[in-house]
Order: C-alpha cells, then sequence, then structure tokens
C-alpha cells in the first residue's frame, strides 16, 4: 500500500497587515489587551482576493518550487470555512485556474481542524492506483464573516493560505493519524449559517458574522487536543519525546503553551507565528509548517506532529515523518 511524502510548501498571505492599534480605533479594545490575552499583534486581510484566489497563488508557488507541471496533479483538497461559494467547491476554481485539468477537485471543512481533515483523506486516497500526486491547501479569507465591531472576534482572525504537494512513496512516513468530531458542542463557534424562511416565498438567504464561545472553545482545546495527540502518538507506536516539532494549529498562544505544558513537552517544540497572522484557520497550520521548513527549523527525517482543533467541534492530528 503506498504512502506519501511531502514535496513542497507554500503559503501567500494577503499584502494589507491591520495592527492591533488600528483595531483598537474601531472597538473598546488595545494592543496590550489583545497581545496579552491571545499573542497576537498583527493579522494580514484580504482587500479583493477571495479564498480561492490565495489558494490558486500557493498551488502555483507549489508547483513552481517542485517543477511539476499543473497536469502532473491527480488531486486537489481545499480545507476551508470561508468559501468563496456554497458551489463551485474553491478546489474546483483552484483546478481551472492553475489549470490542472487532469486532477479531481473537492472542499473539505472542518473549519480549524481542516487541513489535517484533508490530508487525511489524501492519505486514503493516495492508496489507490490512480492517485499519485496530490495537492493539499489550506485557505481563508476569514475577514468577510467578521463583525468589525465585535471585539471577541474581530481580534482573533486573519487571511491566508497554505498548502502542500504530496507523493506516493513505498517508504514510511504517515506514523498515525486521529480525527474526532464533538457535535454536541457545535453551537460553540458558528459562522455562516443559514435560516429558512418561516413563509413562501422567502427572502433572499442571509448568513450570520462569527460568533464563537472563547471560554468554552479554550477550555474544550486544553483538554482534548492533548489527548488527541497522546492517541495518535500510540497509535503511531512512539514517544512525545520522539517528536520533533508539534505544529499546532495557531488559535491562541496561551493555548499552545497550556498543551504543551499538559504534554510535558518544552515549548521550544512549538513553533508560533500567531503573533503576526492571527488565527487563520484551515491555513494555520501550512503556513507556519512552510515557515519553518523555509527558515531550516524543519529538516527531512525530523518526525511532526500536526494537530488542528475548531469549529465542529473537531480536532485532527497527524503524524508524519518529513
Amino acid at each position: 500500500m503506498n504512502d506519501w511524502k511531502i514535496i513542497s510548501t507554500a503559503a501567500v498571505v494577503p499584502e494589507k497587515i491591520v495592527t492591533n492599534d488600528e483595531l483598537s480605533q474601531m472597538m473598546d479594545t488595545s494592543d496590550e489587551w489583545i497581545k496579552s490575552r491571545t499573542g497576537i499583534e498583527r493579522r494580514h486581510i484580504s482587500i479583493g482576493q477571495n479564498t480561492s484566489d490565495l489558494a490558486a497563488a500557493v498551488g502555483r508557488k507549489l508547483l513552481a518550487q517542485s517543477g511539476w507541471a499543473a497536469g502532473d496533479v491527480d488531486l486537489i483538497i481545499v480545507a476551508t470555512m470561508s468559501p468563496d461559494s456554497y458551489t463551485p467547491a474553491t478546489a474546483a476554481r483552484v483546478q481551472g485556474k492553475i489549470g490542472a485539468d487532469h486532477a479531481v477537485a473537492f472542499d473539505v471543512s472542518a473549519a480549524c481542524s481542516g487541513f489535517v481533515y484533508a490530508l487525511t483523506v489524501a492519505s486514503a486516497m493516495l492508496k489507490l492506483p490512480y492517485f499519485n500526486r496530490a495537492m493539499v491547501i489550506g485557505s481563508e479569507v476569514l475577514s468577510k464573516l467578521l463583525d468589525w465591531h465585535d471585539r471577541s472576534t474581530a481580534v482573533l482572525f486573519g487571511d491566508g493560505a497554505g498548502g502542500v504537494l504530496l507523493s506516493t512513496t513505498p517508504d514510511h512516513h504517515v506514523l498515525g493519524a486521529d480525527l474526532a468530531s464533538f457535535g454536541d458542542l457545535s453551537e460553540k463557534i458558528v459562522a455562516g449559517q443559514t435560516t429558512v424562511a418561516a413563509d413562501f416565498p422567502g427572502p433572499v438567504t442571509e448568513v450570520t458574522p462569527f460568533a464563537m464561545d472563547g471560554r468554552a472553545v479554550y477550555k474544550f482545546a486544553t483538554h482534548a487536543v492533548p489527548a488527541s495527540i497522546r492517541r495518535t502518538a500510540a497509535d503511531a507506536g512512539i514517544s512525545l519525546d520522539q517528536v520533533d516539532h508539534f505544529i499546532l494549529h495557531q488559535a491562541n498562544a496561551r493555548i499552545i503553551r497550556q498543551v504543551a505544558r499538559r504534554l510535558d513537552q518544552p515549548l521550544t517544540k512549538f513553533p508560533i507565528n500567531i503573533n503576526e497572522y492571527g488565527n487563520t484557520s484551515a491555513a494555520s497550520e501550512p503556513i507556519l509548517l512552510a515557515e519553518c521548513i523555509e527558515k531550516g527549523m524543519v529538516r527531512r527525517g525530523e518526525t511532526i506532529v500536526l494537530a488542528g482543533f475548531g469549529g465542529g467541534l473537531t480536532t485532527g492530528t497527524i503524524i508524519i515523518k518529513y
């Protein structure tokens, strides 16, 4: 049975940067309030670029770095909670924009766990004989879902995209995976909710802005994420001490520190870039992974945990040999 390895990684973020000080002019907040509670200092906000535009830019970078032609790609999966539209899928638009005519393309919706979910789906599909090369991208334009006067959500999020190219290999690179969903907590994070008309004909459908129970999500993340990582390590037959890097979803610096403490692992194994980008949901892990590889912090042969958590509520962990 085929396994897969990462051929290349890439990330793209919008040029416009919005600082905490700028947000403090729009709502009752401050740079110190935001930094002390989240670790966020600034975020990148899209002006005119939709989710598929950022994802396609990542796709082009991946192809350029790898030397692959667009026609070499068999599969494109985009993880997003902020698609361009209900249909077509963001991945279908990406396929068209980069000219990957041969590729099967679809989206995965698991919010901040989306990138790990997409990798896991790709992992299963790459075991089939007619899928050999895959492009997996996490892309978000969360700014279009935010109420920019709601301090409880607007200060947290940013826009961006990151992704990987995967190729099948007989070598063992995927060590273990764990996915979990907690639908009884689904109302703790909601965005883009639609309503059904009370009569016929009804009004044009509207969607709700992002809403979150921050306290409940914090409690969930600090307990469910360490449990997921421990289950995955047990499945992989490795100890946490054998993990070189923990690439966690960048939701809140305090959550990451708490997860490191609960796992009894040094914080130096947990790279953090939330200060620059904020929470970019499904894009956060591939953006961080691409940065760590580009800076030489992650090297070939090292063991990496990728872990996401968020809307659903969901958790997702995968352990790979890079």
